[in-house]
């Protein structure tokens, strides 16, 4: 039986905490190792003094190559490039010195499209393909200025034109890359991102989460919460602003990055230090803890409007019973019937939190099942692994049709 290896580029590797790397961890765990697909997934090592391409060790996990890519720090904002290229060129290396034809070639994330053409072309020459995700619209994100922001949808054209196969995590993304890229006639396949549905392995009177109720001021179920990354795009402004108009008896929680400028323009605009029912309280990495602290949460608030599945939402409807969600076609796609929804209009959130309050148990009860039940039909790990893996195996060796 001829095993389809499948190499995973663009991910930071299996140790670190993030979207991708969730992705790749779960993918190896959910893994039947039936010696039909054979993993390799490039994890970065930052540290200078390596040529591109030259990989410094390797592990296993799972049955999976891990291999190494060793980063120079000193090129800055430049290491996701050179980390996406450099593994590329080790996985080529890797295929021509052992024979391994028809790869697939799997890239996370459209930074390197400008430089991608001579890497997709000696893929084919493997005989395999070239397969992408384009995650959510990042030239869009606030954060960037705007010639990244160019650079970064020219990459995402170039790279949409040079693959073979384009993965969408969800079904916006996919009918935007389809209406966007017609001209290249793009092959796509939707498989959405995926979430746990064990709860926390923490009791409610298990000391780490009890300490950090204490420290933070805060009761079960007596607070709303946020957690994302802290840019404008994610909505906090309109977030905080509307629960300050709120007659709110509870607290807003804020589990976000750290982003001083931005606080400071929230602070300027909207004087929030002044209600004490808003809480910045830092970051939470140990995950469950934020698992428990998610599952005590009365409410919570997503305000992401850029990108497809986010993890963020998964584990919220998988852990809190009612959730407030930005009304964008991302949000809608995943939560359905599970999420109550408000857009940016003046008192759409503010009536929306303060509905919420008046809820009967029986209803908050309702949601809770509607969003786990959501979870488990659509966006359970074994379930996206199983259909990647399907992918793999009726996809790989395929001719380029293009």
């Amino acid at each position: 039986m001829t095993q389809q290896h499948v190499f995973i580029i663009g991910s930071k590797g299996l140790g670190s905490y993030g979207g991708y790397e969730t992705f790749v961890k779960r993918l190896l765990d959910c893994h039947e190792g039936n010696g039909q697909i054979q993993y390799h997934v490039a994890c970065k090592q930052n540290g200078d003094g390596a040529m591109a391409g030259n990989a410094s060790g390797s592990f296993s996990y799972r049955g999976a190559n891990c291999f190494k890519i060793p980063v120079p720090e000193k090129l800055g904002p430049g290491q996701a490039i050179y980390y996406d290229l450099a593994a590329l060129k080790y996985g080529i290396r890797y295929c021509r010195e052992r024979g391994i034809t028809e790869p697939i070639f799997y890239i996370l994330a459209c930074r390197v499209g400008p430089f991608l053409k001579r890497y997709a072309r000696q893929i084919r020459q493997l005989g395999g393909q070239l397969f992408i995700n384009p995650d959510g619209h990042e030239w869009r994100r606030g954060k960037w200025p705007y010639l990244i922001r160019k650079y970064w949808q020219l990459s995402e054209r170039l790279m949409v034109k040079q693959a073979d196969h384009v993965v969408c995590d969800s079904i916006a993304i996919e009918r935007y890359i389809l209406k966007t890229y017609g001209k290249y006639e793009p092959r796509t396949s939707f498989i959405a991102y995926g979430s746990d549905l064990a709860g926390s392995q923490l009791a409610d009177d298990d000391q780490r989460f009890t300490e950090w109720l204490k420290a933070k001021g805060l009761r079960p179920f007596s607070y709303h919460l946020i957690v994302g990354r802290f840019v404008p795009e994610n909505n906090f402004e309109t977030m905080i602003r509307e629960f300050m108009a709120s007659q709110s008896q509870k607290d807003l929680v804020i589990i976000a990055t750290a982003n001083d400028k931005f606080l400071a323009q929230l602070e300027a605009r909207l004087n929030f230090s002044k209600d004490r029912r808003i809480k910045f309280v830092g970051t939470v990495y140990d995950q469950d803890l934020l698992k428990k602290i998610r599952e005590n949460a009365y409410a919570y608030l997503h305000g992401h409007s850029v990108g497809g599945t986010n993890p963020s939402l998964l584990e919220s409807l998988s852990s809190t019973k009612l959730n407030l969600l930005y009304k964008v076609p991302f949000n809608q796609e995943v939560a359905r019937q599970a999420g109550l929804y408000w857009d940016k209009e003046k008192g759409s959130l503010r009536r929306l939190i303060e509905k919420a309050e008046r809820l009967s148990r029986q209803a908050v009860q309702e949601f809770g099942q509607a969003a786990r039940q959501r979870i488990e039909q659509a966006y359970s790990w074994p379930l996206i692994a199983s259909e990647y893996e399907e992918l793999w195996l009726t996809k790989g060796g395929e001719a380029r049709a293009k």
